[in-house]
């Protein structure tokens, strides 16, 4: 993102004047295109409104510019020679299509760590840096040679990588597969977006559990699916809800996250385990079981996946590389039958040929090194203090005005709270405090809930952050 010179001589409203003509010129705002709000431009750029009123006081002398009370401020179209018939109508295409935007909240607050990069952050779900296995892959990409010819692979993925997840998947997973039954993507949601868009048609019906990370995802959305909640307890969700769902609904599909469910950290229980998977064999039922947090497991035995126990071919099982190494990787699995598997490769090589071949090298030869093993260790023992840390935070800070159940595994802790305070409100006081969270609506039907994720924050900055927490929601109950 751009930012102003603030040691130049040059006004910091020229500056900006100059910055938006220079991008008006170049198209990235044509004629007749609505700029973006005094107030909005102001907080980006963190200077006063009237600083911006002064800018555009500039480009409205120049004839570049005009505003209009209640419709805002828009490019001239007769400074530019042309009329808003010559012109595409931008706004009305990028509200448009199938494909839908990122819930609000999620845009509001990707906006806030962009402009503010000292909040601190307890939304992202990725690995700090220190939790990121850098130095062995720098090494593994030393000792290897890459100059192999680099064209366009498998459309499943590098048989390199298949293969090490072949042995990753049996030895961590207890789940057996073939290379030809796995398919390589760049990340569990590619993964989703393959199911969503190739296995399922606009109107057929699926169960998603509620909360879920799920309905963050405007791809099920995207796809026209109508959606059903599935109620998650302490021990994961009832599998008679899915019956009823069933009954009633006709799903087609079950997507499910039983371990250290994000965002509840909830586990599904054994019983219900093999109720879930003796059910989808008597309906026919498919499960797509999304499984990015097993190996957190603080206490180092991950419950077992469903596919683990799947005798039937019921499931469908993602997997990724973004919660246990690099996310920056960015790669991500699915283990499914081969005609799934063919199916959706297919569909992956129309959007885009393949994925790039060097990061799945370097990701399959990073299974089979002797770095793995202690990466998980360290980024376990790493995971449990922090969330340690969050806890104390947070029971010294609201002691009585915050309820959760302490996770065994994952990056997420799933906190009520007793006020009624609007999320709205709560989530912008808090950014202005100095610090960003995910409010609960945005997984599901509960509010009154935030989810703190904390793989992401650094410990000095656990306590600090959930005291500018704390002053928001006390400053919003007065």
């Amino acid at each position: 993102m751009w930012k102003l010179d603030r040691s130049s001589t040059k006004a910091l409203y020229e500056q900006i004047a100059d910055h938006l003509e220079q991008r008006i010129a170049y198209g990235e705002f044509p004629p007749g295109s609505l700029l973006p709000s005094e107030r909005k431009l102001a907080e980006q750029l963190q200077v006063n409104r009237s600083t911006i009123i002064s800018a555009f006081a500039e480009l409205r002398a120049l004839g570049i510019i005009e505003s209009q009370i209640g419709s805002g401020t828009r490019v001239s179209t007769s400074k530019w020679g042309a009329t808003p018939k010559h012109t595409p109508n931008w706004s009305r295409f990028a509200e448009g299509g199938s494909f839908l935007p990122n819930l609000p909240f999620m845009r509001r607050i990707r906006e806030a760590l962009a402009q503010q990069p000292t909040l601190i952050d307890f939304a992202s779900g990725e690995l700090s840096a220190d939790l990121a296995p850098t130095a062995e892959i720098a090494a593994l990409m030393s000792k290897h040679d890459y100059t192999a010819y680099l064209g366009y692979d498998n459309p499943q993925g590098s048989m390199l990588l298949r293969q090490s997840l072949v042995d990753y998947l049996h030895r961590y997973r207890g789940i057996k597969a073939t290379e030809s039954s796995i398919l390589i993507t760049s990340g569990s949601q590619q993964s989703l977006y393959l199911i969503t868009q190739c296995l399922l048609s606009p109107g057929d019906a699926v169960a998603i559990e509620d909360p879920s990370y799920c309905y963050s995802l405007p791809l099920f959305q995207s796809a026209g699916l109508r959606l059903f909640r599935l109620p998650v307890d302490n021990e994961g969700v009832q599998p008679e809800d899915i019956r009823d769902l069933y009954k009633k609904h006709r799903i087609k599909m079950v997507f499910l996250n039983p371990n250290y469910q994000n965002p509840t950290g909830a586990v599904l229980s054994t019983e219900r385990r093999k109720q879930v998977l003796d059910l989808a064999s008597e309906l026919g039922l498919p499960i797509v079981e999304d499984d990015p947090f097993s190996l957190t497991s603080y206490g180092g035995e991950p419950p077992q996946p469903l596919k683990a126990i799947d005798t039937m071919g019921s499931v469908i099982y993602i997997g990724s590389f973004s919660k246990i190494a690099a996310s920056g990787l960015r790669i991500g699995w699915m283990v499914a039958p081969s005609s799934i598997v063919d199916r959706l490769a297919d569909a992956r090589q129309q959007m885009d040929f393949g994925l790039s071949i060097i990061p799945q090298l370097v990701a399959g030869q990073f299974l089979q090194s002797s770095y793995f093993d202690p990466q998980l260790d360290r980024l376990r023992a790493q995971l449990q203090f922090k969330r340690d840390l969050l806890i104390e935070s947070l029971q010294k800070e609201l002691p009585d005005l915050i309820d959760f159940q302490m996770p065994d595994g994952g990056l997420h802790l799933w906190c009520k709270l007793k006020p009624n305070i609007p999320e709205g409100k709560l989530l912008e006081e808090s950014i202005k405090a100095g610090t960003v969270f995910v409010p609960g609506s945005v997984y599901g039907s509960n509010k009154g809930y935030v989810r703190f994720t904390f793989a992401r924050t650094k410990p000095e900055d656990i306590g600090p952050g959930i005291a500018r927490f704390a002053s928001a929601l006390r400053a919003l109950m007065k």
